[in-house]
């Protein structure tokens, strides 16, 4: 939007102060993290004191936990503060004919809106099940389906090869988006490249390798989305219900999104960047800038909203913030092709979550077995399973915060370690 009005302004005007200074990616990015902060933070008390008028307190179930009956009350629904911190800097910094980004933008708006119904009916309708696990299961399958569409079939969403090593990979003149154009390498090397639609993406760790959905078993450019759209729909539910998850803790979810938001920006700028991309060796893919503008977006809004989040919480973000957060994670990576590198990246949400997976499936087995059902943790997710231990909650935190900027790092390097 500011983008436009600059623009128009500089037809007008002509050169002034300040001129084309939107047209720096890094520029955008940074006034967006900015205005994304400032946003949390002006609005968020408003918001907050919104909330108790409205009393959307939370209501804490008794687990025994230390310090839990004193968060009996705290306005929960807080994940408002965060898709308005996203949501409003994107649409001023952001370029909105990218089809990047519109995709960004309904993943958020999406998943708050499944998130936010959800907290309205345990809250204000006090239906204790909150919405239907039918429906939020349908919610995250539809937007998982609705990125697996737009991979495939967006002529907007292109992968830049050279045509040899497209050739090599499997594709063919029929996946080509335009014409190819010979390009001059920094080594003096000419080579033939071209936009190419496809779902191939980065293997982590392997040198020069990717990884075409439509070469597995053989099946082709036009059954591909028999593997493409269930994977694709997997990685959405899987990270944004685990995101909820780890929402147990002041800060917690906060915290690690923020630091998972910050390795994103990164992967976007140099995936966007054909230089950047050829010396890492990885995908160019041309129009993921504007990922750039909206994961500084995220970053800022994560932060904003710990300024309130952090302990003691005077809000939690409630499903509305959480289901968000780990939606537009997921969608994020699979934009960028980084996909594969969640388990790594998304370390801590995929240990929480694989926490209740494996002390449910135990508890029923030995209970099957023995008759009696047997636990692996105190309790899960697993940052309980701590708290049961008598560690208090803030260290549970930062100690959550340091292993998941260590997996960033070592994300992070994944560029490099092949």
């Amino acid at each position: 939007m500011l983008i436009s009005l600059m623009e128009w302004l500089e037809g007008v005007l002509g050169d002034y102060p300040g001129a084309g200074l939107l047209d720096f990616l890094s520029v955008r990015a940074g006034v967006a993290i900015i205005i994304s902060l400032l946003i949390s933070m002006v609005t968020g008390r408003r918001i907050i004191r919104l909330l108790q008028r409205q009393q959307m307190g939370e209501s804490i179930r008794d687990l025994g936990l230390e310090g839990q009956q004193q968060k009996a009350g705290t306005p929960t629904m807080g994940g408002i503060i965060i898709l308005l911190a996203i949501l409003v800097p994107c649409l001023l910094m952001g370029r909105l004919d990218n089809i990047y980004l519109i995709t960004m933008l309904v993943a958020t708006v999406w998943m708050g809106l499944i998130g936010f119904t959800d907290d309205y009916l345990k809250i204000k309708r006090k239906n204790k099940d909150g919405l239907a696990g039918r429906f939020k299961i349908m919610g995250q399958v539809g937007l998982g389906i609705f990125i697996a569409a737009i991979m495939l079939f967006s002529e907007q969403v292109t992968v830049r090869m050279d045509v040899a090593e497209a050739e090599a990979a499997g594709l063919s003149v029929e996946d080509q988006v335009g014409a190819p154009a010979t390009t001059v390498l920094a080594n003096g090397e000419t080579v033939i490249r071209a936009n190419y639609r496809t779902t191939i993406t980065n293997v982590p760790f392997v040198k020069d390798s990717i990884l075409a959905y439509e070469n597995i078993f053989g099946i082709g450019r036009q059954l591909v989305w028999i593997l493409f759209v269930p994977f694709i729909v997997f990685v959405v539910t899987a990270i944004s219900n685990a995101a909820n998850l780890t929402d147990g803790l002041d800060g917690l979810a906060t915290g690690t999104s923020a630091i998972v938001a910050a390795v994103l920006a990164v992967f976007a700028y140099v995936s966007s960047n054909a230089i950047a991309a050829n010396y890492l060796g990885i995908l160019h893919l041309p129009g993921t800038q504007e990922l750039v503008v909206f994961s500084g977006c995220l970053l800022g809004a994560c932060l904003g909203f710990l300024w309130y989040n952090s302990f003691p919480a005077s809000v939690f973000m409630g499903d509305t913030g959480s289901l968000a957060l780990g939606g537009v994670i997921a969608a994020l990576a699979v934009l960028l092709r980084k996909e594969l590198l969640l388990p790594l990246l998304c370390g801590i949400f995929v240990v929480e979550n694989l926490s209740v997976v494996l002390q449910v499936a135990y508890f029923k087995y030995t209970k099957r077995k023995y008759g009696e059902g047997k636990r692996i943790f105190l309790m899960s997710p697993l940052h309980h399973h701590y708290q049961k231990q008598g560690m208090p909650e803030t260290k549970i935190v930062i100690r959550f915060w340091i292993v998941g900027l260590l997996l960033a790092v070592a994300t992070i390097l994944t560029l490099k370690l092949r």
